[in-house]
């Protein structure tokens, strides 16, 4: 357990130092986004704050499926349940298919960007088959 409230931790630091420090998301540049940190404050106050809101509470979603998917692995998936296979499944699919579109109409889609996203769902579909297999064992 301390492990996974190790990692939450660095992953919320990671978050609000990339929000506060660098802005932008992982991947995108002043370039794909039409302006630096500091022109987008000069344009909008508001709209920077609100880019900045939307930045950690999206990253809190994110880590808080994260954690809903590793709670059942651990305990639904590990003793055999298989509910908790496809909840862990599902719950991060429907993320992703919800949020992932709207990536190409903008020109978001970039590797540095997505590339993890693409990582993850092959891991996961990986692991939801192998899970699977040993269920079915």
């Amino acid at each position: 357990m301390w492990s996974l409230g190790k990692i939450c931790y660095i992953l919320l630091n990671n978050i609000h130092l990339r929000n506060f420090n660098g802005f932008t998301e992982l991947g995108l540049t002043a370039a794909v986004v039409g302006g630096t940190p500091d022109q987008i404050m000069y344009l909008s106050e508001n709209l920077y704050h609100y880019i900045s809101h939307l930045q950690v509470a999206l990253s809190g979603f994110i880590i808080a499926i994260g954690i809903a998917v590793i709670a059942l692995a651990l305990f639904g998936i590990r003793p055999g349940k298989g509910w908790a296979l496809w909840i862990a499944f599902v719950a991060p699919v429907v993320a992703v298919v919800i949020a992932l579109p709207l990536h190409y109409p903008y020109h978001f889609a970039t590797l540095g960007h997505l590339g993890l996203i693409y990582l993850d769902a092959v891991i996961l579909l990986i692991e939801t088959i192998l899970s699977y297999r040993a269920m079915k064992a």
